[in-house]
């Protein structure tokens, strides 16, 4: 399946904030992207406008293409509970975003790799789908033969596994668990899940 493989600090810039992590080139130049970009007047952006520039970033943030946004949000729409936070809850459920909410790697798309080179397991049994929706008492590991790989332990070292209280981590196993579901305060992204809400209600 296709994905975004262009330049990721113009994307930033376009939303004005790192939407993709730590972003050194985006510091320097935190303005919209374009010949005139930090001097052009901006124009007072739609209602309409607002709420698919929330669903875009929410999309280029966890690497979703629109068929599979779409589908999930169907699936939050279901459920039980307020259906913007629910769908956060679903893309944080997700294997690519449980690997990188668990230090094992730098970024969002760099935790995808980890997943389809089969370098992550799912409950003990290898798994290279980075969609997987992870349940509460799931556990995470690294392949017994990936464990030495370079990228995970420069991703691991100094990492804060405190950060998120949903996931508990086992640094001489090199295996995390997901605890629980997480609650919308504790999830850090800067996300306004009710315009995407009203976007779909329409």
């Amino acid at each position: 399946m296709a994905r975004y493989r262009g330049p990721q600090t113009k994307i930033s810039r376009k939303f004005g904030e790192p939407i993709f992590g730590p972003d050194k080139t985006f510091e320097k130049k935190n303005h919209p992207p374009g010949m005139h970009g930090a001097n052009k007047k901006r124009r007072k952006v739609s209602e309409y406008g607002l709420q698919l520039k929330e669903k875009q970033k929410v999309k280029y943030m966890y690497g979703v293409l629109e068929r599979q946004f779409r589908n999930t949000f169907k699936k939050a729409d279901k459920s039980k509970g307020m259906t913007g936070v629910v769908l956060l809850q679903l893309l944080e459920s997700r294997l690519d975003n449980v690997v990188f909410r668990l230090g094992l790697a730098a970024s969002r798309p760099a935790a995808r790799q980890l997943v389809t080179h089969r370098h992550i397991v799912l409950n003990g049994k290898l798994c290279n789908i980075p969609s997987a929706q992870v349940k509460p008492g799931d556990l995470v590991a690294v392949r017994e033969k990936s464990k030495s790989l370079e990228v995970i332990q420069e991703a691991l070292s100094g990492y804060n596994h405190t950060k998120y209280p949903w996931l508990e981590w086992d640094a001489d196993l090199l295996t995390g668990k997901f605890n629980s579901i997480p609650e919308r305060e504790d999830i850090p992204e800067n996300i306004k899940e009710q315009l995407i809400v009203e976007l779909y209600s329409k």
